[in-house]
């Protein structure tokens, strides 16, 4: 028997908790009781000394892991606790209770964006803008803790236009741009943050490395992680998460699939992979099956490059990347020695000697962290500098130092088309390896099957369970709405030309400056 849930009242649609969400929901509300959160009565105490708690709630795709984050987040917020968003966070305050939402990449945060929950990446939490004195007091009023300023060079009109902007975003950066500000304007830097948080709630766990782990307890005595234990580990943790190291009532499992109710055949065939006897052979003809029965489902003979554009396509060898990504490029007539507007890449991570820290940090909070998705808008102003769209960032368009690579088939190194001397690495994003595409998702998302098929050739297994059947599960969950399983490699060439039209907003992108070479 289940103990009534001790969701508040006043919290919309509570009846739609299943049975394991209720319980890992009082599970969780017990926990943040003895932090000095009580979500029932919607009271805060001051945070007891010396305490800390890290919970995982665990479940495969379609379980409710997404629901029950959004539903902690809105009894918390309505209990007063503070949410920090990342962008800016207002003075200390002895008496105030702290709540973060994060998410290892930008397009997993935006995924939670898009559902109403104000998750960030957990880069913007390790470190915290530094606002320009002025401009900081513009945010403290926007945030409730101070009187309307007067700053030279915004006018009553702009305060006004930054104030009903933010009303209605909860954004900071957002509301001083809506006045007509640059982010180079006010925000000097960033810095390492120094003093902890309260609570943090972290989605996509799966692909947390120790070191983040432990990053993140250093930061929140209260740690709640939300993952799904059937994806693909991070590289060299030998097939195991960080969850796992949690045991009895430290780790809460959903076991109930609620998207399931609705029929929608991608779950089917997730879940399906986690029979045990579960061949290669019989999951493909399951997918053609699926395909005849419903559209969300469509066994393709051919890759398709328009989409390969704004949504990777997916495998498992970097031989098969490397090929499909030239195929690409040669499909869109993109020449040998440049980018086109429009082109996909991958952050690969940053090429920057430790004494341009800063540099680093100022990158990374900008969302060109190792695996975000960017399309390539331009050339810069300056040789070696890229305007870039960070898909799933806050504040999308950037202008940096760039160093492009793509890999060449068959060649160990890789045609660099331009580079600055130092900066943001990238690999084209037209083809990812499923691995990195852990923590995204797609309208539609296209699977490369001769490569799964080469998996389940090769017997490989990972934490007891074969490799194929972890890399399926991975691929196809990514597909929000539409799964195409390519059974065939050939590529179909778009019917128009490569652009960057669909990605809207013509602000003026932040420029990063590259740092001198000494």
């Amino acid at each position: 028997m289940v103990a009534p849930m001790s969701l508040p009242a006043n919290t919309s649609n509570a009846l739609t908790f299943s049975e394991d969400q209720a319980e890992a929901f009082d599970r969780v509300s017990e926990t943040l009781r003895n932090a000095g959160v009580d979500l029932e009565n919607e009271q805060l105490s001051p945070m007891p000394e010396g305490k800390s708690a890290v919970l995982a709630v665990v479940g495969k795709a379609g379980s409710g892991k997404t629901m029950l984050l959004a539903r902690l987040y809105e009894a918390m917020a309505e209990a007063g606790v503070e949410i920090v968003s990342g962008d800016y966070e207002g003075r200390k305050r002895k008496d105030r209770r702290t709540l973060a939402i994060l998410a290892p990449t930008n397009k997993a945060a935006s995924v939670l964006r898009n559902r109403g929950v104000p998750a960030t990446t957990i880069h913007r939490i390790l470190y915290t803008p530094v606002y320009d004195p002025e401009y900081e007091k513009v945010a403290e009023w926007l945030a409730g803790n101070g009187e309307r300023p007067t700053v030279e060079g915004l006018s009553d009109i702009a305060l006004d236009r930054a104030l009903a902007f933010y009303q209605n975003n909860k954004s900071i950066p957002g509301a001083l741009a809506a006045a007509g500000l640059r982010g180079s304007d006010f925000i000097t830097g960033w810095k390492r943050r120094e003093e902890p948080l309260d609570i943090g709630l972290v989605d996509e766990s799966s692909m947390l490395d120790t070191r983040q782990f432990e990053d993140l307890q250093e930061i929140f005595p209260t740690l709640l992680l939300f993952g799904d234990p059937a994806q693909l580990a991070p590289v060299n943790q030998s097939g195991a998460m960080v969850f796992d190291t949690l045991e009895g009532e430290r780790k809460l499992t959903l076991n109930r699939i609620h998207r399931q109710d609705l029929g929608n055949p991608i779950l089917d065939l997730a879940h399906a992979l986690g029979d045990p006897a579960l061949t290669y052979d019989q999951f493909d003809r399951m997918v053609h099956e699926a395909a005849e029965s419903d559209p969300r489902v469509v066994v393709a003979g051919r890759v398709e490059a328009e989409k390969m554009a704004r949504s990777p396509v997916l495998v498992w060898r970097n031989a098969t990347r490397i090929r499909l990504i030239h195929a690409f490029r040669a499909a869109y007539g993109a020449p040998p020695d440049a980018l086109l507007p429009g082109e996909p890449l991958i952050c690969d991570g940053l090429e920057l000697p430790l004494k341009h820290r800063k540099k680093r940090i100022d990158l990374e909070a900008r969302g060109l962290i190792k695996g975000a998705q960017v399309i390539f808008l331009g050339d810069g102003r300056r040789p070696g500098f890229s305007r870039l769209h960070v898909m799933g960032a806050e504040e999308p368009q950037v202008s940096a130092a760039s160093i492009v690579k793509i890999e060449m088939p068959d060649e160990e190194e890789p045609f660099i088309p331009f580079a600055a001397r130092m900066g943001a690495t990238f690999l084209h994003g037209a083809a990812v390896t499923i691995h990195k595409a852990q923590g995204s998702q797609w309208r539609d998302v296209q699977v490369f099957a001769p490569d799964i098929s080469a998996a389940a050739w090769a017997n490989r297994t990972e934490a007891g369970i074969q490799l194929w059947k972890r890399l399926a599960y991975v691929a196809i969950t990514r597909a929000e709405e539409r799964l195409f399983w390519v059974v065939r490699n050939r590529l179909a060439r778009p019917s128009s030309p490569l652009g960057t039209d669909d990605l809207g907003g013509t602000a003026a992108p932040l420029t990063l400056d590259a740092p001198e070479e000494s």
